[in-house]
C-alpha cells in the first residue's frame, strides 16, 4: 500500500508540474517525479558539467561544449553573474564574454541541455559573490535577508534575466535548451545568522522564482526547506553518502555540485582529487537513486581582470576534466567518459527498475535495479573497504573488486567498468617557449609618481572597499608628521619603526618617497601588520601607503559589513614615545595615475614617457613590450618569472592578477603561468603592459604555448576490465561489439596529430606516472619496438596486452603480474624511430 500511494502521489505531482514544451509536432511536458526529470516526455539520466561563460571567451565556447559532449555530458551548467551584467545600477552589459544568450544558444546548437543558476548571490569564488558593489550603497540594505531594499533589487534582476531568456525562447517549455533554473545558492550555510528573517527569505525567494513561470523546475542547492515544488539538491564530494534526500518523496535526487578538485587561493599548494574518487562518488550516487550529477567544475577557466574573489587565484579549477586552457586532462576526462557510457548502458533499468540491496560481505554490497517482466537489470558492486580488495560472489559468479571501488554490471552479469581501474589514457601538460618571442622582448618602463601630500579629506584613513567602490584594486593614503630633532635618537643604529595595522588585503609603504616595504594578509586571515624601520628627518615627513585589494569577499553572512584597508598607523621608537597617526588627518587618491590614463592601451600609453629597462624598476612601475603571436594554434600562456605582484594587460584587456611572491608550502608560487586567450592576440605587434607593485624586472618573462601532446597508457594484464566501449545496448539487448575483450593500451593524439616518438615503453613492473615513468626490476627489451610497430605515424593505436608480443618464448619473470606503461609524443611532424626500428 505504501508503494502504491507513493506512485499515485508522484504521478499526480508530475501532472501538476507539467508545462508545455515544443517537441516537433507534439506538445510534451517538462515534469519530474521521485525518480528523475522528464524532458520531452522522456526520463533522462543527466550528466552535467559547469562551464562559466565569463571565465573563457566566446571563441572558446563551441570547443569547450563539444569536448564536454564527447566526454559523455548532456547538460552544461552555468551561474549568471549579476555584477558583470549590471556593473552600474540600471546599466547593462551582455557583450563579448558576457553574452549569456549566445552561450546558452551555443549549448543548444550542440544538442545539449542547459541549467542556469541565477542566485543572484552565487559565491563561485567570484568577486563579491556576483553581487554588484552598488548594492552596498542602497540605504538600510541587508544582503540575502527578508529585507525590502535587497528583495526589490534581487527580484528586478532575476526577472530581467528570465525575461531575456523567454524573449529568445531559451527555456525548454519554449523548445530551448534550459531545463533547470536555480534561485539562491547554499543559503543554508548562513541562514541561522538571519534567524526568522532567513526562514522567511527562503520562502520568499522560492515563491518569487516560481511566480516567474519559466516552465522548467527550480532548484535550491543545500536547502532542506526549499518551498513547494522547488527541488532541494546536494553539493559536495560524496553526495551518495551525505545527502539526506529531497524534502518530498516526489522530488528527484539531483547533485548540483560534485567538486572535481578545489579552488585555490594565493599561497595554496596544488589541489588534487583523483578521478578514481570522483568516479566512485558518481557511481555511488546513481546506484542510490541519483539521476543528475553536475561536475563543478568541468572547465574552470580564468578569472580575467579583477573578477576573482578575495585572494582567489587567476587560474580557476585547473584540475577539472578540461584544464584552464580547455585541454583534456587525462585520465580524468577519459575515465569519466567511460563512466558515463557505462551508466548509459544501465539507463533503462535505472530509470524504470525496482531498486534492491544485497549485502555480499562486511564491506561489499550489491545495489541493483530490475524491471519486472523484462530482462532489464543493472547492478553496482561496491567495495567500501578503503584498503583491501575483495572477491565476492553475486548471482553465482565471482567478482574481484579493488579497494574503495564500484564495478558496474549493465546486465547484472558483465563488468564493463570499475571506478578504481583506469583504462583510458593519461597525459601531461607541456609549456613550450615560443620561438617568436624567446629572447626578443624589448621592455620599457614608466614609474608612478609617489604622492606625498594629498589634500586631507578625512581625519582617519578611509575604508578601502568604500573608497575604491570596486572600480580599482588601489588607493593611496597620505599623511604628514612634523618631527623635532629631539624626538630622534642620537644613535645612528636606532631608527623609528612605522607600524600599520590593516584589515587587508595588501600594502606598499613609503616614507619621504622612499620604499620601505610591503605586507599582505591571506584568504583565511585578511588583516595584517606592516612594521618597518624608517629614516625620519627633523621637520616635515611624508608617510604614503598604497593600499590594495585582491578581490571582494564572496561568502558568509552580512557581506555588506566587511571592511578592508589601514585602520591603525603609528610611529614607534621616538624619544617622546609612540606617535599615533591614525587620526592625524589623511589624504586619499583612488586608482593609480596609470590606470586613470589607461596606459595599458596604445592610446593611453602615448600620454606618458617610457624609458628603457636596464635594471630592477622601482615599486609601482608599469612595463610594456610588443610581441608577435606565438606559432601554431595551441593555447598561449605567460610565465611571470622575475616579477612579484600586479596585473597584466594584452592589447588593452586584463588577463588577471599575478602574484609570484606568495609562496606555497611547497616552496613555489601558487601560480606561475597565466592564460592569454588566442582571441586577444593579433598576428604581430601585440601590446603587453604589466603593472608591478614592487621592485622587479621583466627580463625573464617568457611567452609560452601549451599542449598536452605527451600521452600515456598504463594497464595490467589481469586487473583491468575491458574498455567499456567493447559493449553496446542495441535493440534492447546488451551485446559485445569487439571480438577480443582482452586488456590493451589505447592511445590517441589530440587535434589529429600523429604519434612521432615512443618516449617510454616497459612491459614488466614499471613505476611512476605520465611524464615520469621508470623501468622496474622486470622489463622486456622488446617493449619499445612493439610500441613503435603499433603506434608510430598513427593518430591512434591499440597495443594488445599480449605476453607473446613482448616476451616471445622467454619470460624472465614468469611469476610477476605484468604491467604495460607506454609514453608517446604527438606532433604534426614526421615520426622518429628508434635505432632498431628500420
Amino acid at each position: 500500500m505504501v508503494k502504491c500511494h507513493f506512485l499515485l502521489t508522484a504521478t499526480l505531482v508530475s501532472l501538476m508540474l507539467s508545462s508545455v514544451i515544443a517537441h516537433g509536432d507534439k506538445k510534451e511536458g517538462v515534469t519530474y517525479d521521485g525518480r528523475s526529470l522528464i524532458i520531452n516526455g522522456k526520463r533522462e539520466l543527466l550528466f552535467s558539467g559547469s562551464i562559466h561563460y565569463p571565465r573563457s571567451t566566446p571563441e572558446m565556447w563551441p570547443e569547450l561544449i563539444q569536448k564536454a559532449k564527447r566526454g559523455g555530458l548532456n547538460v552544461i551548467q552555468t551561474y549568471v553573474f549579476w555584477n558583470i551584467h549590471e556593473p552600474e545600477q540600471g546599466k547593462f552589459n551582455f557583450e563579448g564574454s558576457y553574452d549569456l544568450v549566445k552561450f546558452i544558444k551555443t549549448i543548444g546548437e550542440n544538442g545539449m541541455f542547459a541549467t542556469i543558476r541565477l542566485g543572484p548571490f552565487i559565491q563561485a569564488e567570484w568577486n563579491h559573490g556576483g553581487l554588484p558593489y552598488w548594492l552596498r550603497e542602497i540605504p538600510d540594505i541587508i544582503f540575502r535577508s527578508d529585507n525590502a531594499p535587497f528583495k526589490i533589487q534581487m527580484e528586478k534582476f532575476v526577472t530581467m534575466i528570465i525575461n531575456k531568456m523567454k524573449e529568445e525562447k531559451l527555456f525548454a517549455s519554449q523548445g530551448g535548451p534550459i531545463v533547470l533554473a536555480q534561485i539562491e545558492n547554499e543559503y543554508n550555510t548562513v541562514q541561522l545568522a538571519y534567524r526568522n528573517l532567513g526562514v522567511s527569505y527562503v520562502q520568499w525567494a522560492g515563491n518569487m522564482a516560481l511566480g516567474l513561470k519559466t516552465g522548467v523546475p527550480w532548484v535550491m542547492c543545500k536547502q532542506k526547506d526549499a518551498p513547494g515544488p522547488v527541488i532541494n539538491t546536494c553539493n559536495g564530494r560524496h553526495c551518495g553518502d551525505t545527502f539526506t534526500g529531497p524534502n518530498s518523496p516526489d522530488k528527484p535526487h539531483l547533485w548540483t555540485e560534485n567538486w572535481t578538485a578545489q579552488f585555490r587561493v594565493f599561497g595554496d599548494p596544488p589541489s588534487q582529487r583523483s578521478v578514481e574518487d570522483t568516479a566512485f562518488s558518481v557511481a555511488r550516487w546513481f546506484s542510490k537513486n541519483g539521476s543528475l550529477v553536475n561536475y563543478y567544475m568541468y572547465h574552470g577557466g580564468t578569472n580575467f581582470g579583477r573578477t576573482a574573489a578575495s585572494f582567489v587565484t587567476t587560474r580557476y579549477y585547473d584540475e577539472a576534466p578540461l584544464d584552464e586552457y580547455g585541454l583534456q586532462r587525462e585520465p580524468k576526462w577519459g575515465h569519466l567518459k567511460d563512466l558515463h557510457r557505462a551508466l548509459n548502458l544501465c539507463k533503462k533499468a535505472l530509470l524504470w527498475g525496482t531498486p534492491n540491496v544485497q549485502r555480499l560481505s562486511a564491506d561489499v554490497e550489491a545495489r541493483f535495479y530490475e524491471q519486472p517482466g523484462t530482462n532489464d537489470c543493472a547492478a553496482f558492486l561496491a567495495n567500501n573497504n578503503t584498503k583491501e580488495p575483495e572477491t565476492v560472489t553475486f548471482r553465482g559468479e565471482k567478482y574481484y573488486l579493488p579497494a574503495k571501488s564500484i564495478s558496474i554490471l549493465p546486465d547484472c552479469k558483465t563488468v564493463v567498468y570499475n571506478t578504481m581501474t583506469v583504462v583510458s589514457q593519461h597525459n601531461s601538460r607541456n609549456f613550450v617557449k615560443s620561438r617568436k618571442t624567446d629572447g626578443k622582448l624589448q621592455w620599457e618602463m614608466f614609474s608612478e609618481a609617489i604622492p606625498s601630500n594629498l589634500p586631507v579629506d578625512s581625519r582617519i584613513p578611509r575604508e578601502l572597499y568604500n573608497l575604491t567602490k570596486d572600480k580599482t584594486d588601489y588607493a593611496w593614503f597620505t599623511t604628514t608628521i612634523n618631527v623635532d630633532r629631539n624626538d630622534l635618537s642620537a644613535r645612528k643604529d636606532i631608527n623609528p619603526v612605522l607600524r600599520v595595522a590593516s584589515l587587508g588585503h595588501a600594502m606598499v609603504a613609503f616614507v619621504n618617497g622612499e620604499f620601505i616595504g610591503s605586507a599582505h594578509g591571506n584568504q583565511i586571515e585578511k588583516s595584517f601588520v606592516l612594521q618597518r624601520s624608517v629614516k625620519l628627518k627633523p621637520g616635515i615627513n611624508f608617510v604614503t601607503l598604497l593600499g590594495s585589494l585582491v578581490g571582494l569577499p564572496d561568502s558568509g553572512a552580512y557581506m555588506e559589513h566587511r571592511y578592508a584597508g589601514p585602520r591603525g598607523v603609528s610611529i614607534l621608537g621616538l624619544n617622546t614615545g609612540t606617535l599615533d597617526l591614525s587620526s592625524n588627518g589623511w589624504g586619499h587618491q583612488v586608482a593609480l595615475s596609470g590606470e586613470t590614463a589607461k596606459v595599458f592601451t596604445k592610446e593611453g600609453g602615448a600620454k606618458v614617457t617610457w624609458s628603457k629597462v636596464n635594471k630592477d624598476g622601482p615599486p609601482v612601475t608599469w612595463y610594456k613590450t610588443l610581441f608577435d603571436a606565438p606559432e601554431g594554434k595551441s593555447p598561449v600562456s605567460i610565465r611571470m618569472t622575475g616579477m612579484k605582484k600586479g596585473m597584466v594587460w594584452i592589447n588593452g584587456r586584463s588577463i588577471g592578477r599575478y602574484w609570484m611572491t606568495f609562496i606555497s608550502p611547497l616552496g613555489e608560487p601558487t601560480q606561475s603561468e597565466y592564460h592569454i586567450p588566442r582571441s586577444y592576440l593579433k598576428p604581430t605587434d601585440n601590446l603587453m603592459v604589466i603593472l608591478e607593485e614592487e621592485e622587479a624586472s621583466p627580463e625573464k618573462i617568457e611567452i609560452l604555448t601549451v599542449n598536452r601532446d605527451t600521452i600515456c597508457s598504463y594497464v595490467n594484464e589481469y586487473d583491468h576490465p575491458p574498455n567499456v566501449r567493447s559493449w553496446e545496448r542495441k535493440n534492447n539487448k546488451f551485446t559485445p561489439v569487439a571480438d577480443d575483450e582482452k586488456p590493451a593500451a589505447r592511445l590517441k593524439c589530440p587535434n589529429q596529430k600523429k604519434i612521432v616518438a615512443v618516449q617510454f615503453a616497459s612491459f614488466g613492473d614499471p613505476s611512476g606516472t605520465c611524464g615520469n615513468f621508470a623501468v622496474g626490476t622486470c622489463d622486456s627489451p622488446m617493449s619499445k619496438k612493439v610500441a613503435e610497430q603499433h603506434c608510430l605515424g598513427k593518430n591512434s593505436c591499440v597495443i594488445p596486452m599480449d605476453k607473446g608480443l613482448f616476451t616471445g618464448n622467454k619470460d624472465n619473470c614468469p611469476n610477476l603480474s605484468k604491467n604495460l606503461a607506454v609514453q608517446v609524443k604527438c606532433s604534426d611532424k614526421n615520426p622518429k624511430r628508434s635505432a632498431n626500428q628500420a
